[in-house]
């Protein structure tokens, strides 16, 4: 099959990110003799500086993990909401929901600790090693890609008359960053260069890392961030407000090891983080496939892929979270996905349809039924042309026509011991909160994604991590590690992982193994039918939006079955990254997605 590029193969290396630049450092760190975990440890920071509109330091990371011959493990960076952040405490204050933007959005940022904590008990090298890539784009600058100044001049007049602190940093001189012009952010380079020197004297490797995690957590850096949380700022309510982050909300918390939530499929096993992300959502898809699927690719394949998905994503709003049990082995199990798959019907479904698992009433809180009303469409996914300060979006969204404003990141790395990792981190990006003027970076959002409403299993709460919809995969064969993908997209992730994941577990390998390039080059697809993550958290009934790559006929005949169909660009749907491993052969493979024109797999 003709694909954008080859799927890599090699026996030394493979890396796969939504940036060259990353995959790039996270190369030379395997050529130096590092292992995949320093290798994607020095990839996320420097994706933290080349793509500040969709991740930062004070964001959040799902991390799923292979160690060579070890268990696979989930290592969770999301953070949890401070202890002031109580549904009394926002009701109070007249809000509905949580703003999309500001400090009252920010949970207790996770992904800094969660590489860190990586990097000590599965990496090799230094966190000077790890981190000089990052330092040296920061302070020397790099080429910005085209949707990073974009995303700036979206927000130009909230930064030049609110945010100054980020006008500082992404308006220097009143400009945007543009394509072929250095770009740099000395702050955060500086912040970089004050943790290595605060922290050269702590002892050997590892102690030199926990005493980097401790600056963070009590440290300057600390300090500094709940100075900003302390600061009214205007959100996308259209008021000024103060977060609840505090000191002991950063000193209390870190980085956790879980055991991954799995489902067996046609001879695989797909492992994906718990409940509290969106994770078992493309397990409980796999577990409503039949057991004998239609043609790929045929309207009835499309079909009964998004009827699907919508009862995975009903029941992800009704039960996931964080701040109940979930019933995660019910709603895997075949017992109870026999009688859900007996509801998709010839016909596209406008309903909003959670289960029962065990007998369990399901409960969704009354906003999840809200509907977007733009335009002359009816429908939009987050509203089209550029937003206000007050209606601006809490994560950049797939709109209707398939485009997209920004997104998030995800990164992919396997090595020639057979390590392996799928990470995809996200938050705290430019378009969140003020930079904090000492760090060079802003505050994350994740709080906008849990619910004002109490007994809820996505209710803020205290302690509880927010349901996020960051969702990386590892996939294995007869127990062995073969395929780590991801992509970012929110609410659309879990969907086009499914169509990657069935693309290439389903189609004819090449070269002797997966056609990873031709599976996520294939036309994709996604529909808005559930109630979206972010603020203003509305949904799009019936909604599918495909790109114009699909067939035709195809798309007809979705329209005839009912479906809301919107034909995007022949480009726009997905931003997948995926490595593999043969286990017999131990050759690797890797490809990136070629939409959005800056994914790039290496490797050798």
């Amino acid at each position: 099959m003709l694909t954008t590029r080859p799927t890599l193969q090699g026996t030394f290396g493979m890396v796969s990110s939504t940036h060259w630049l990353a995959s790039q450092s996270a190369m030379a760190v395997l050529e130096d003799g590092g292992n995949a975990f320093d290798a994607a440890v020095a990839g996320a920071f420097v994706l933290h500086v080349v793509e500040p509109h969709l991740n930062g330091p004070a964001g959040e990371v799902p991390i799923l993990l292979a160690p060579a011959g070890g268990e696979v493990r989930v290592l969770c960076g999301q953070g949890v909401a401070p202890a002031g952040a109580t549904v009394a405490h926002y009701r109070d204050l007249g809000l509905d929901l949580v703003p999309g933007t500001g400090p009252l959005a920010a949970a207790v940022p996770g992904a800094f600790d969660a590489w860190l904590l990586l990097l000590r008990d599965h990496g090799t090298k230094s966190l000077e090693d790890v981190l000089k890539y990052a330092v040296g784009y920061a302070e020397d600058g790099h080429a910005p890609v085209e949707k990073l100044g974009a995303t700036v001049e979206t927000v130009r007049e909230l930064f030049e008359t609110e945010w100054t602190s980020s006008a500082e940093v992404y308006l220097p001189g009143g400009r945007a960053p543009r394509p072929g012009e250095r770009f740099r952010n000395p702050a955060l380079a500086a912040t970089w260069k004050r943790l290595l020197a605060e922290t050269a004297g702590s002892g050997d490797r590892e102690a030199r890392i926990d005493a980097a995690r401790q600056v963070w957590r009590t440290g300057f850096i600390a300090e500094a961030l709940v100075r900003q949380a302390r600061r009214p700022t205007t959100d996308t309510s259209g008021a000024r407000h103060t977060g609840t982050l505090t000191e002991a909300d950063l000193a209390g918390w870190s980085a956790t090891y879980e055991t991954p939530v799995t489902h067996d499929w046609n001879g695989w096993t797909v492992c994906k983080a718990g409940p509290w992300s969106q994770g078992p959502a493309l397990l409980q898809q796999l577990a409503l496939l039949p057991p004998e699927l239609p043609a790929y690719g045929s309207a009835e394949y499309v079909h009964l892929l998004i009827e699907g998905c919508k009862l995975a994503m009903a029941d992800r709003e009704a039960w996931y979270g964080d701040a109940a049990e979930v019933p995660v082995a019910e709603l895997l199990s075949d017992h109870y996905n026999a009688g859900r798959r007996a509801l998709v019907g010839a016909k596209a479904s406008f309903e909003l349809r959670p289960g029962s698992p065990g007998g369990r009433t399901p409960r969704l809180p009354a906003q999840a039924y809200a509907r977007v009303e733009t335009g002359d469409r009816g429908f939009d996914s987050m509203g089209a042309g550029e937003p206000t300060v007050a209606e601006l979006p809490g994560e950049p969204q797939v709109a209707a026509d398939g485009t997209t404003r920004g997104d998030t990141c995800h990164l992919d790395v396997v090595d020639r011991w057979g390590n392996m990792i799928s990470a995809t981190p996200s938050g705290g990006w430019l378009q969140s909160n003020p930079v904090v003027p000492e760090l060079g970076f802003p505050l994350g959002t994740r709080l906008q994604m849990t619910w004002l409403e109490e007994g809820l299993p996505n209710s803020l709460t205290p302690g509880r991590r927010p349901r996020t919809t960051l969702t990386p995969s590892l996939a294995l064969r007869d127990g062995v590690p073969v395929l780590a993908f991801g992509t970012p997209g929110g609410d659309q992730q879990d969907q086009w992982q499914l169509h990657f994941f069935l693309a290439a577990a389903l189609r004819a390998p090449v070269r002797g193994g997966l056609d990873l390039q031709g599976a996520i080059d294939a036309p994709n697809w996604h529909n808005d039918s559930f109630p979206s993550s972010f603020y203003p958290r509305g949904r799009r009934p019936g909604s599918v939006t495909v790109e114009s790559r699909m067939d035709a006929e195809v798309v007809e005949e979705l329209r005839r079955r009912g479906h809301d169909v919107t034909v995007g660009p022949a480009w726009s749907e997905g931003r997948l990254c995926a490595v593999a491993r043969d286990p017999e052969t131990g050759v690797l493979s890797a490809a990136a997605n070629p939409r959005g024109m800056q994914g790039y797999a290496v490797g050798r």
